[in-house]
């Protein structure tokens, strides 16, 4: 019998009336009546019974909870806890289904007013298919200003192989990209947004930032070109008189061009939906003017057209300023206005040595001239446009002064230096565009199988289109007109105007047309990039682009959008600008490559493109073709698009905000990370590359705050921001109810971290106890090769006036652990008064004392503190102790040899410690601690009265070792030797008053541990040296004795160090881990 479900509908989230009004009508009904199944009238019977008895349908569920269910039935009753956090599947797919992939601002244009008369952005459903949403737009954008103004030229230049070549590598290129665009986009909904959205969801905000900002750049200036194109055919071509005689100079270009610019830049603003309206229009004339040109190739196969070109020798002339090629008519009889043109005074050499000939512009198809034009002919700049076929009488050049002379002469001129990579960077722009149909993913029907299909579609017809003319062009036309850039050699038409049918304003007016089209496209498209990028929110001094009209429409990016492209209007020359837009168009296509690449190496579970002709070695032979033509093109162009990429990615590394978006840079990372981690585990590490790796023990108050947070500066400065640090926390409790505390500590953790700039990885960890959470860091900190080697710690000031005794024994307990562990300890006293980050020592010392040698961590940390420029000033000074059999001078020549080949540099001290009878101070001490410990362990008193007790004992000790060190105290007092104001000369009577003292003993001295009181009397003479001399310094670094094996001497353990540290300001004791650390090898 199949099992009836509860299909419950789900409510839209804009809160649609008539869905509303739907939902409140609406009852579960179960899948079979969906699909046609006959359903029983039992279970809709029970259906209903089910939703007029809440209690019995939700057993699970307090009966005194309000809220609304909309899960009803009994059906999913075992999961309707967990409804809130996984909801039913049939909302999901409702959700997905009523889900839209348009983003603010895609349809500002199309906005509509109300009965109301307020405004309202009026979304209609995606329409548009391949055809029109994508190929057309990509062949609008592909198709422009280089076709119809520099093809030809590149063509004359280059010859039809160099052509060709350019031609290929330039479409190759593109293709590639378009492929691994294509498995991008189909990896999932791609929004409105193109290449920005796809490279910095693939690579990461960094990579994505950088490269939207490259494309937007490449956008504008490439909306530059095409308005520098649009007064070049405006100027030269269908108003030539606009310039007067002297032709088109490159002020008339900024001029007219920042008109043309502000006058776009107004349409832009006010009417954005004309442009996109007219867009199929500049499209049109596109189309009627590629249609135009075959059909003059055709034609010449009839009759070819009937344009000459006149030249002089073997020199083109221009012929717009006369009409007869020759010197004389009429018998010669009577000058022609040519003649007059180079015999003004006398005749120049060159025009009486040579003859004028005429010769057909363009020969035709089958002419054979395709013979002539499959090799380049590259020239400086100033170089006549001549041709080989043609005899010539050559004469001396005039000297450098006189050459200005030619200029006066109707010679045609190469304006510019040719050589074969300036036109990879002048034609590389006819082929961008390929971005234009992804950039409409918002608008279409199915993207995902649109941008493919579409992309590579146009691709290959403008290829085609492309490679055919270059063909074309060298079959039909003299190599002496392709060379003629601007076409002043015939009649001052373009040269592809005079080879179109049937006229040769076709071509002027399709191609004006079409200028101004991607001029308008280009400053509709870039505002809104960058509008897109400064709300992703990464990039912060761009935040207020984002802004705009209520509408969405960009204001602010479009003013910036034309202040960039009036600094391309200023450059004045398509030649120049062409190859800048190049350079960010080619940066913009290489990381598409790279992040296809990347995320097929990776193999990532979410890589599942569905356009499946792709391969990562097609990938990767795109990105290293957008390398090389970016260097073939202009490498100082490429170096510096590459410093603005470099530097908007530091920048957004350093101050932009941190996104979280499943990038392949972020993948890519891990696998390097955890191949690493694997390296670093299969060779163990040598004593030169050793560093501290540090486990930081913090301590969190009653308000999950940090107690100590200069423990963290102190060591970011030990660290200076290198190795491994991870700061940890112990909270007491179950993770079950203390999980929301776990996430404040380690918020309050990182928040620390931030503030003292330190770079390390926060953990908090519940424990019942805080001795098995310490124990627990301690062994499991860290992942294979990284893990800590060194744990620190601030001392447990307070361990004497705790209530109970944890915080003893967890310390002890600690220090075993690390020592068990082979790792070394660092445990700092009175860490609050130690240097924060932003302070700097201008003078003292840090003073080593090196008792016992466990591994050179001694002489290590002084100098990895000295590194960091709170510690810089401070001088390095080592001491260490001898005893009576120890020749000390020996000690310190070899100390200094020692330091010298450590490459240290500190001022070395031997200090004398010679064998002395134990003093009464010393027994007091002892005998205090003893009978403390006993006490407390005997004493079965309450938590109240022990810490009474403790207190007490304390107290009682400190008011006698006030009244032995009191100067004025009765003669027969003994006088504590090892004190915080002892003199040196009080030493020798000492000696002798030690003699008597050990008479005058109470009786309870005899009874004392003698161990102890060695350890004491240990204790009591290092501190004296200790405090003698290092008193003042910055920080005393001390070697950290090793608790007793016996743990009945704990107590005792933390009073020895007590007594060691009496007296000093800031002491970090040094625990090694029981490995060299320092060598004196290279």
């Amino acid at each position: 019998m199949p099992i009836n479900f509860t299909v419950v509908p789900v409510e839209d989230a804009e809160g649609d009336s008539n869905s509303a009004a739907e939902a409140e009508g609406n009852k579960p009904v179960s899948l079979g009546k969906l699909f046609g199944e006959k359903k029983d009238e039992d279970n809709l019977q029970g259906s209903n019974s089910g939703e007029d008895n809440q209690t019995d349908s939700s057993p699970f569920i307090n009966s005194d909870d309000d809220r609304e269910h909309f899960y009803e039935g009994k059906n999913m009753a075992l999961f309707e806890e967990e409804m809130d956090s996984t909801p039913m599947v049939a909302s999901l797919l409702n959700k997905l289904a009523t889900y839209t992939n348009l983003t603010q601002g895609v349809r500002e244009h199309e906005e509509a007013e109300n009965e109301d008369g307020v405004r309202r952005v009026t979304v209609v459903v995606p329409q548009m298919g391949t055809f029109i949403g994508v190929y057309l737009p990509c062949m609008q954008n592909i198709l422009g200003v280089i076709l119809f103004l520099r093809l030809t030229w590149i063509v004359g230049t280059a010859g039809i192989l160099g052509s060709f070549a350019i031609v290929s590598m330039c479409c190759i290129c593109t293709l590639l990209t378009a492929i691994s665009m294509s498995a991008i986009a189909t990896n999932g909904v791609v929004p409105a947004g193109g290449s920005y959205y796809m490279i910095s969801r693939s690579l990461g905000p960094e990579f994505g930032g950088a490269v939207g900002l490259c494309f937007y750049l490449g956008t504008t200036f490439a909306g530059s070109m095409y308005i520098l194109g649009t007064i070049e055919i405006l100027l030269m071509y269908i108003v030539p008189t606009a310039v007067g005689k002297g032709g088109v100079m490159p002020n008339h270009m900024r001029i007219y061009g920042t008109c043309c610019l502000l006058l776009m830049a107004l349409v832009v603003f006010v009417g954005v939906k004309y442009v996109n309206k007219l867009a199929l229009v500049f499209l049109a004339c596109v189309v009627l003017s590629i249609m135009a040109t075959y059909a003059g190739v055709i034609k010449t196969l009839i009759e070819p057209p009937e344009f000459n070109v006149c030249l002089l020798g073997n020199r083109s002339l221009r012929n717009d300023n006369f009409e007869t090629c020759a010197k004389f008519v009429k018998n010669y009889t009577e000058t022609t206005k040519l003649w007059h043109i180079f015999c003004n005074t006398t005749c120049d050499e060159y025009f009486d040595l040579n003859n004028l000939t005429e010769m057909q512009a363009i020969p035709g198809l089958l002419s054979g001239v395709i013979k002539d034009n499959l090799w380049g002919d590259y020239g400086p700049a100033g170089m006549f446009v001549e041709t080989k076929s043609q005899p010539s009488v050559e004469v001396q050049d005039p000297p450098a002064e006189q050459q200005h002379t030619h200029r006066d002469k109707p010679y045609v001129f190469n304006d510019i230096t040719t050589y074969f990579t300036l036109l990879v960077g002048i034609y590389f722009p006819s082929v961008t565009g390929i971005m234009a149909g992804s950039n409409r993913s918002g608008d279409l029907r199915d993207a995902q199988r649109s941008i493919p299909i579409g992309t590579i579609m146009a691709i290959l017809t403008t290829s085609f289109i492309y490679i055919s003319c270059v063909v074309l062009f060298g079959a039909c036309i003299e190599g002496v007109v392709l060379r003629d850039k601007f076409g002043y050699s015939v009649k001052k038409n373009p040269v592809i105007g005079i080879l179109a049918w049937p006229s040769p304003w076709v071509i002027v007016i399709g191609s004006f047309f079409s200028c101004c089209g991607a001029g308008l496209q280009s400053l509709t498209g870039a505002p809104r990039l960058l509008q897109a990028i400064a709300r992703d929110g990464i990039i912060p001094f761009l935040q207020v682009f984002g802004h705009g009209k209520k509408n969405g429409e960009p204001t602010w990016a479009l003013l910036l959008t034309v202040g960039i492209c009036e600094i391309g209007i200023l450059i004045a020359s398509l030649d120049a600008v062409a190859p800048i837009l190049s350079m960010f168009f080619l940066m913009c296509y290489l990381f598409v490559n790279l992040a296809c690449a990347v995320q097929t190496l990776l193999r990532t579970p979410n890589w599942r493109p569905r356009f499946k002709f792709y391969h990562w070695t097609l990938s990767f032979l795109g990105m290293s073709l957008c390398l090389s033509l970016m260097f073939v093109s202009s490498w100082y162009y490429a170096l510096v698009a590459m410093m603005i990429a470099s530097c908007i990615y530091k920048y957004i590394e350093y101050k932009g905000a941190v996104k979280e978006w499943g990038d392949g840079i972020r993948g890519l990372s891990l696998n390097a990370a955890r191949y690493a981690l694997i390296r670093l585990e299969e060779v163990p590490l040598h004593t030169k590359n050793w560093r501290p790796q540090l486990l930081v023990m913090c301590k969190l108050d009653a308000d999950l705050a940090v107690k100590h947070p200069r423990l963290m500066s102190f060591s970011n400065q030990l660290k200076a921001g290198k190795g491994l640090t991870i700061v940890c926390s112990v909270l007491e409790g179950t993770y079950m109810t203390r999980g929301n505390d776990v996430k404040a500590g380690e918020q309050n953790l990182k928040a620390a971290m931030a503030a003292e700039r330190m770079k390390a990885f926060s953990h908090v960890v519940v424990s019942s106890n805080l001795r098995d959470g310490f124990s627990l860091l301690i062994q499991s900190a860290g992942l294979g090769g990284m893990k800590h080697n060194a744990v620190l710690m601030a001392w447990p000031a307070g361990w004497k006036q705790a209530r109970d005794s944890s915080a003893r024994r967890n310390f002890i307990e600690t220090v075993r652990e690390t020592t068990e562990a082979n790792q070394a300890l660092l445990v700092a006293k009175n860490i609050d008064h130690f240097p924060g980050n932003q302070e700097r020592l201008k003078e003292g010392t840090i003073d080593v004392w090196w008792i016992v040698h466990d591994g050179g961590l001694l002489m290590l940390l002084p100098f990895l503190l000295s590194q960091h420029k709170v510690w810089r000033k401070c001088k390095m000074r080592i001491f260490t102790v001898a005893q009576m059999d120890d020749n000390s001078i020996q000690m310190k020549k070899d100390l200094q040899m020692f330091l010298y080949h450590l490459r240290l540099d500190a001022e070395v001290e031997v200090v004398e410690m010679h064998d002395s009878d134990i003093s009464a101070f010393t027994y007091e001490k002892t005998l205090v601690m003893e009978q403390r410990s006993q006490m407390l362990k005997q004493m079965h008193l309450s938590r109240t009265e022990r810490e009474r007790e403790a207190q007490l004992i304390h107290d009682r000790n400190t008011a006698s070792h006030s009244a032995m060190n009191d100067k004025a105290a009765p003669p027969d007092r003994v006088h504590m030797t090892w004190t915080k104001d002892k003199l040196v000369h009080e030493r020798n009577r000492q000696r002798e008053m030690g003699v008597k003292d050990m008479f005058n003993m109470k009786p309870e001295w005899e009874n004392l541990n003698q161990s102890n009181v060695r350890r004491m009397h240990t204790a009591v003479k290092l501190n004296g040296v200790v405090v003698e001399k290092s008193q003042n310094s910055q920080l005393v670094l001390l070697n950290m004795p090793g608790p007793p094996k016996n743990k009945k001497g704990d107590e005792n353990y933390m009073e020895f160090l007590e007594v060691l540290m009496d007296g000093l300001d800031r002491v970090l004791l040094v625990r090694g881990g029981g490995r060299e650390v320092i060598t004196i090898y290279s």
